[in-house]
């Protein structure tokens, strides 16, 4: 359906061997839609086996188990190599399923502008969001309006915490704190921080020994005209949050104790290798350097997601492209429920609707 091709730069010399047994923590309202385009293009395009839910996440907000994988069973286990959608994070049930060499690696962001974010991202769903009058409401007595045992109102009270698998109303403790972080320390092989997107990309790329195209990307799922947070908003939403606020501020240092290691000015030189390949490849790619919003976009396998009284922003490929770098830019901006459609039809479905799907996608536009 996606032409396996790569119009890429000649990769480098390395002596390192690319991993492809990955398992992702997407965690919500973290950048994770972005980094999923990027597994999601490297699986397809390596022809790798992705654990894909039975429906759009492995049946969020309940904990993953390995039955809610389609096609797993106990009996005639498969073999997978990524695990990357939405999940509550189980480690015992992820292990049935993926390989035991497998790399783990998730994505943290300040919980003051993943609060904002979260907010009127799930202001439909969550309880709290709704029943307070504004976000300003909601920063300045967050307890009045939470009700902390209602369904989806976990987006309201330490996110990270609650994807990563923990109780995240639990009272904050300096020791209870401590614990959930040395937990994830031991799991993951690394946690990305997603205010310095671009130097995640980097380590990411080292960590898994990939080629810089592997890890260009143009961002996706962005909302149009985010809330600019006051310092008192921000400081207010980190208390609220405090779990995750501990937790990011601790992997916030091993971060940046890891881009010490590899180098400043190595990242420094990286980071901006990075951004040229994007600037040429959004040149080749897309129509505008802007995003713009899904009404904009006339392929609806392009249209992202739009929450009610929102809009998502997306990306439009120019018609002009020939066929082989079209499906390159393609993949590069098709959003996450999409992709998820495509590849569970590659994996499910019979050879007559593959084909069908791909001489559609080579008409697209």
């Amino acid at each position: 359906y996606f032409p396996s091709v790569r119009c890429f730069s000649p990769p480098l010399p390395s002596s390192c061997q690319a991993k492809t047994h990955i398992v992702f923590l997407k965690i919500h309202k973290t950048a994770g839609s972005t980094v999923l385009n990027i597994l999601h293009r490297y699986g397809d395009e390596n022809s790798l086996t992705f654990a894909l839910p039975i429906s759009n996440d492995f049946n969020y907000v309940s904990y993953f188990h390995s039955n809610n994988v389609k096609g797993f069973t106990h009996y005639k286990r498969k073999s997978y190599d990524i695990l990357c959608h939405h999940m509550r994070f189980n480690l015992r049930e992820v292990k049935k399923v993926m390989p035991a060499d497998s790399f783990y690696f998730t994505i943290l962001r300040d919980p003051a502008t993943m609060a904002e974010s979260a907010f009127f991202y799930y202001r439909k769903a969550c309880i709290t969001f709704k029943n307070s009058p504004n976000l300003t409401a909601f920063i300045y007595n967050p307890s009045k309006y939470h009700q902390p045992n209602k369904l989806f109102n976990h987006y309201a009270h330490n996110l990270m915490w609650f994807d990563l698998g923990f109780n995240h109303n639990a009272p904050f403790t300096e020791d209870l704190a401590s614990e959930g972080v040395r937990s994830v320390e031991k799991t993951f092989n690394l946690v990305l921080i997603a205010e310095y997107f671009d130097e995640s990309m980097i380590l990411l790329k080292e960590e898994l020994c990939w080629e810089l195209d592997d890890v260009v990307t143009f961002k996706l799922n962005s909302r149009a005209k985010p809330t600019q947070l006051e310092p008192e908003d921000i400081k207010r939403l980190r208390a609220w949050n405090a779990l995750d606020w501990y937790l990011y501020v601790y992997f916030n240092q091993t971060f940046w104790d890891k881009v010490e290691r590899f180098g400043r000015k190595k990242m420094n030189m990286e980071v901006t290798r990075l951004r040229k390949r994007r600037q040429q490849l959004a040149e080749l790619c897309l129509e505008g350097m802007d995003p713009v919003g899904a009404n904009q976009i006339q392929e609806k396998a392009l249209k992202p997601y739009q929450p009610e009284n929102l809009t998502i922003l997306g990306w439009r490929v120019k018609n002009t492209l020939g066929p082989t770098a079209k499906a390159r830019c393609v993949r590069m901006v098709t959003p996450e429920l999409q992709y998820l459609y495509y590849l569970d039809t590659w994996h499910f479905h019979s050879n007559s609707i593959k084909l069908a799907l791909h001489k559609w996608k080579e008409g697209l536009g």
